[in-house]
């Protein structure tokens, strides 16, 4: 479980504090190997290539190909360097994600409902786009000395209407493959009996990396959990903190 405390990052393409001197010669190892084939790697910092090194255990040639899909990826996913309020308008307006407050590492801390998603009222295509102008979001928010977020998955009321297998892997994939090492807790908590079976299908899709950052909840931990994990201040008023939406 990746609980540590995120490396701090200083300024464009800086090496202030975090990362060793083995590490960042690594980074400027991959930066060669993949500008050399992507000249528009360059204007990504030495940080998000970190990130890319270490999603793939710090081996470069695994490490270029990530990132270099990543580099392709972006070209058509975000043509104009982001996506707009106005073309996920439809999608914010559901309410299924509340950004709100930091936990105990001074994370950002992410509310995602997945009772208010329901999977025949949506393009998966608009969804897609909606996942990533949710986890830029989220990126926004980081403070400069961290890297990560975490996040809470509630499934209180959740039922079958709301199961969405290809929306949940495409979700995954976007995080996985676009956005590594951003992830640093989830709980899934009111988790019913039912959502197993989902689970099960979704599961094998999921990287060992992230696989060691979920932590199921059982209902009579999750007070002290939650407490555990995000000051009281920072902790929403429904989960029992003083922190309004």
């Amino acid at each position: 479980m990746d609980c540590g405390t995120d490396e701090n990052q200083h300024g464009h393409g800086g090496r202030g504090g975090g990362g060793d001197v083995s590490e960042w010669k690594k980074v400027a190892e991959l930066r060669a190997v993949v500008e050399a084939q992507d000249p528009a790697s360059k204007e990504e910092d030495d940080f998000v290539l970190r990130r890319f090194l270490r999603a793939r255990d710090h081996n470069i040639g695994r490490a270029s190909v990530m990132l270099l899909q990543y580099l392709s990826w972006k070209r058509g996913a975000k043509p104009h360097g982001s996506i707009s309020y106005d073309e996920v308008r439809d999608e914010i307006a559901k309410e299924r994600v509340q950004i709100q407050g930091f936990d105990r590492l001074g994370r950002p801390m992410v509310y995602l409902y997945g009772a208010r998603h329901f999977p025949a009222r949506h393009d998966l295509d608009n969804f897609k786009r909606y996942c990533v102008y949710v986890l830029d979001k989220i990126c926004s928010r980081l403070p400069v000395e961290h890297e990560k977020f975490a996040a809470v998955i509630d499934l209180k009321g959740w039922g079958y209407s709301n199961c969405d297998i290809r929306g949940y892997v495409a979700g995954l994939n976007i995080m996985q493959s676009y956005y590594p090492e951003r992830l640093g807790q989830v709980f899934l908590i009111h988790v019913p009996y039912m959502f197993m079976a989902a689970w099960k299908m979704v599961y094998p899709f999921i990287d060992e990396r992230t696989r060691k950052k979920i932590v199921f909840v059982a209902d009579r931990d999750l007070d002290a959990t939650l407490h555990d994990a995000i000051e009281e201040s920072q902790l929403l008023e429904e989960y029992g903190g003083k922190l309004k939406l």
